[in-house]
């Protein structure tokens, strides 16, 4: 090993060729695993028991007790790129004292906008129509009044936002251009400063005539959000029974569908638990409401059995592969203000090369601060 390496980097996936060059310009020796693919648990145990100093992670390397107990006296990071942390055991990280980071943040807008254009491209049925025409099944009645079919518009209609955190914000800051009127609920904190100014620019469209009819945003509870919205989209975190008094999983469910406006439309770009996946399989089978759009999924990949793959939903149900923060800006670029391979990057290096006078507590990308008080 070159005199000049300082650190050992192993990265369970390529982040980006800039990003890399800023470790090694940092001297650390960074080796990646090169194929597209998670690394087997075994070679990552490998690895961690050479004596590596930094991890890079993604959501789909399970870092369990055993990956920990292996890295004892050595690990001393995992910078995990993504803004989730469901695979690293916290409990495991705490108690062998290794700092772990994550990518919170930098993917505001990117999922944000997602949420916005997939929510358009359901209501306006873009994919079925550019289906029809690449299955060569446009017609000469192509100037028929609704045959064979009729999109909703977006502008004017009524958005319920569940989840009011920075993702939910940056969203309804994209409804306002369309005039939607819209329902906030957030099960932790109700920012009414947030919705007060987003009144008044409400009331200054209609004032200067950038829209005919006044609008309105407002906190209301749950079941108000989820009747009266014509398109509902989820933005809160993924919390479960045991873990709040107000569970987010499996919020969107029989009872909570049963709720909803039967032209209602559903998206999600929070977490795939949130729905009750076959409790709305049934609802677009029937009918009960009219489409929904999802991104994330209880089980990643969607398995092949999914009833969600059911072609008879194609025309009602959108899916993506987790794809809500997929820009070039937010994936790769290597500011940390800007990019989830930037803000990885400095989060493992403040660990390695000692930022904040080495206090674990006070580096702004470390997660499980607790362990460090």
């Amino acid at each position: 090993m070159s005199n000049a390496v300082r650190h050992r980097v192993f990265a369970t996936c390529h982040i980006g060729d800039k990003a890399l060059e800023i470790l090694r310009q940092h001297h650390c020796l960074v080796e990646v695993y090169d194929k597209i693919e998670a690394p087997p648990k075994s070679l990552l145990l490998e690895k961690i028991k050479s004596g590596i100093d930094g991890l890079i992670t993604t959501l789909r390397d399970q870092m369990d007790y055993e990956v920990f107990a292996a890295g004892r006296g050595t690990l001393k990071v995992v910078a995990q790129i993504a803004v989730g942390f469901d695979n690293i055991d916290r409990a495991a990280a705490n108690e062998f004292k290794v700092p772990f980071t994550n990518t919170a943040d930098v993917l505001t807008e990117a999922t944000a906008e997602f949420a916005f254009f997939v929510l358009g491209a359901m209501a306006r049925k873009i994919y079925s129509s550019e289906r029809l025409v690449r299955t060569g099944q446009w017609g000469s009645w192509q100037w028929h009044p609704y045959y064979p079919f009729l999109g909703d518009e977006v502008t004017g209609k009524t958005v319920s936002v569940i989840g009011m955190g920075r993702i939910g914000k940056a969203f309804i800051k994209k409804c306002i251009g369309f005039d939607m009127s819209i329902l906030c609920y957030d099960p932790v904190f109700e920012d009414q400063g947030f919705a007060q100014l987003t009144q008044e620019l409400l009331d200054l469209r209609h004032k200067i005539g950038f829209t005919a009819e006044p609008k309105t945003i407002r906190y209301v509870g749950l079941e108000e959000a989820l009747s009266s919205g014509d398109f509902i989209s989820l933005h809160v975190p993924l919390t479960r029974p045991h873990e709040s008094d107000k569970p987010t999983y499996h919020l969107i469910n029989d009872r909570t569908i049963a709720l909803m406006k039967p032209n209602a439309f559903i998206v999600n770009t929070s977490r795939g638990p949130v729905v009750d996946e076959a409790a709305l399989y049934r609802a677009l089978k029937s009918g009960r409401i009219k489409g929904a759009a999802l991104d994330v999924f209880d089980t990643e990949p969607l398995p092949d059995d999914s009833p969600l793959r059911d072609p008879a939903l194609e025309p009602v149900l959108r899916i993506s592969h987790h794809f809500a923060s997929g820009t070039y800006e937010t994936r790769l670029s290597t500011d940390p203000r800007r990019g989830m391979a930037g803000r990885c990057v400095q989060g493992l290096l403040d660990v390695l090369e000692k930022n904040f006078g080495g206090d674990y507590a006070k580096m702004p990308y470390v997660v499980n601060k607790e362990a460090f008080r």
